[in-house]
């Protein structure tokens, strides 16, 4: 038997041959760095009351409802937050600059804006008005009461009115016998049909209302208060209803010889109503508060206890004081007096 043959292989070369094989191909690129997040800061939409749920965008994109909070790209935005209705729209748009990564708040206040529906519609009532009488009140805001007058015209505070009608005169004699077959129980100035009629309680003027609307098929009412002195003022902030001269404008303690007076008979104020300041306290819907605090901002009237209602504007035997655009009286609804009288409202949206 023959003996094994071994071979000795230098320890270099079974190095060599152990080692990898060299991969021939270019080592592969690192992969490029992600480019850091952009940066954001926080916006704070808030909203109060019927605007709660109003869509919020941001450069045109839905992003939420009101009350919202999200985080925004820098740079300049556009915020728009709006509420649809049938016969308009309550919206708030502002641009806003973000960029310094803290949170930034804005208060949506909405406000309204006629949509197609609603112009039609206020087309249609247009043509109507005349006929009834009535002047139609264009929506807006005003800054309601007066800084330097009575505690219960305080505070001064900003209203949004919807349109609505209003008549262009106070109801007179006439108009109330035609509705109620007979003049007021407790009448002062009677024989004159075109003056406006007085002795009606609030109560006497729910009364006319609810006959008034069985027969013409309308839904004629009281203004609130709120639409009394929008209309009132009629853009303005004149002391009286239309004018600072009192002489022009009202039937008062120094010109009225101590009765009323035909309807119209006194400069219209700019959306041609008549008579507002003086010949007769005029009965709207609101309860009386003894303040402005908290009194509803949307137009609609002060719902309360009814103990006592609101009268607006002076009358034939009021000092000048009391015949302006933002003096309040009230009384309880059952009372009847010569110097109270009405003028009626429609809703028109």
């Amino acid at each position: 038997m023959k003996s094994p043959v071994y071979y000795i292989i230098p320890l270099a070369v079974l190095l060599t041959l152990a080692a990898p094989i060299a991969d021939a191909r270019p080592p592969a690129a690192a992969p490029a760095a992600e480019p850091p997040p952009a940066a954001t800061s926080g916006l704070r939409v808030t909203c109060e009351g019927d605007d709660v749920g109003a869509e919020v965008t941001v450069n045109g994109k839905f992003k939420g409802e009101c009350p919202l909070d999200m985080q925004v790209p820098e740079g300049v935005l556009r915020l728009r937050v709006e509420k649809k209705y049938p016969m308009y729209d309550r919206v708030f748009e502002q641009e806003i600059r973000m960029g310094d990564g803290v949170m930034k708040k804005v208060e949506a206040v909405l406000s309204r804006t006629l949509n197609a529906a609603g112009q039609q519609r206020l087309h249609e009532e247009r043509a109507q008005l005349d006929a009834e009488g009535m002047v139609m009140i264009p929506a807006g805001s005003f800054e309601m009461g007066a800084s330097n007058g009575d505690n219960d015209e305080k505070p001064v505070h900003r209203v949004d009115v919807k349109p609505f009608a209003m008549g262009k005169y106070e109801v007179t004699q006439k108009e109330w016998r035609e509705v109620m077959g007979s003049d007021p129980p407790e009448f002062g100035f009677k024989g004159c049909d075109t003056c406006p009629v007085e002795s009606v309680s609030w109560n006497d003027i729910q009364e006319f209302i609810r006959k008034l609307n069985a027969r013409t098929g309308k839904q004629y009412r009281l203004p609130t208060e709120a639409e009394w002195e929008y209309a009132c003022r009629a853009g303005g902030r004149h002391t009286y209803c239309g004018s600072d001269d009192i002489d022009a404008v009202a039937w008062q303690i120094r010109n009225s010889k101590e009765k009323t007076h035909p309807v119209g008979q006194k400069q219209a104020n700019a959306w041609g109503l008549y008579d507002m300041s003086g010949n007769v306290w005029e009965w709207v819907e609101d309860s009386y508060h003894d303040s402005y605090n908290g009194a509803p901002t949307d137009g609609t009237a002060w719902q309360g206890d009814g103990a006592k209602r609101v009268l607006r504007g002076g009358a034939w035997f009021s000092l000048s004081n009391n015949a302006r655009a933002a003096i309040r009286s009230r009384n309880v609804p059952a009372n009847r007096y010569y110097m109270y009288g009405f003028r009626l409202a429609r809703t028109l949206l």
